[in-house]
């Protein structure tokens, strides 16, 4: 996975389940332009796929916004999420992540399987330090996930613009 994109004052933190083969050789997040990502960021805080990528992430940044993968690794060939070997999975260390930016107060899953691969493999290692922590599965915005319409997801994803 890639390195975590963080700021010093970040309420949120959105966890991916693990970085698609387009992504990885572009060093972007949802560098694939079919996924709506970045189109719905766009429409939230102005963070499309028009800006620059690193002008996306301070973007992120400036609205207290953290993204980082649930995995650290894991094997796979190609970017289907059913062609990873679950004995090959290693989570981030995300009770380290938690300890240097107290800050955060909402993690948010895109889709249900980041939602799953946490719950198997980061909340065992979690202690009460993290309990503070309010948990949301938003619809993932791959292509893969047609059954819920773009305007939907916006609608959903709209939770990750928290009020001060």
């Amino acid at each position: 996975s890639f390195p975590n994109i963080s700021a010093p004052d970040e309420r949120v933190l959105i966890l991916v389940y693990m970085t698609g083969e387009q992504s990885l050789l572009s060093g972007q997040y949802y560098a694939k332009p079919q996924n709506v990502f970045w189109r719905i960021l766009g429409e939230l805080i102005g963070a499309s796929r028009d800006v620059a990528y690193a002008e996306r992430i301070e973007m992120l940044k400036s609205h207290g916004i953290s993204l980082w993968d649930v995995m650290e690794s894991c094997e796979r060939r190609g970017s289907l999420d059913s062609a990873i070997e679950e004995s090959s999975i290693r989570p981030n260390k995300l009770a380290e992540f938690y300890a240097k930016h107290p800050g955060i107060s909402h993690v948010f899953f895109n889709g249900t399987k980041a939602e799953a691969a946490y719950k198997r493999y980061v909340m065992p290692q979690l202690d009460q330090s993290c309990a503070h922590l309010l948990y949301e599965r938003l619809p993932s915005t791959s292509p893969a996930n047609a059954s819920i319409s773009y305007l939907e997801k916006l609608q959903a994803w709209r939770k990750i613009l928290l009020n001060p």
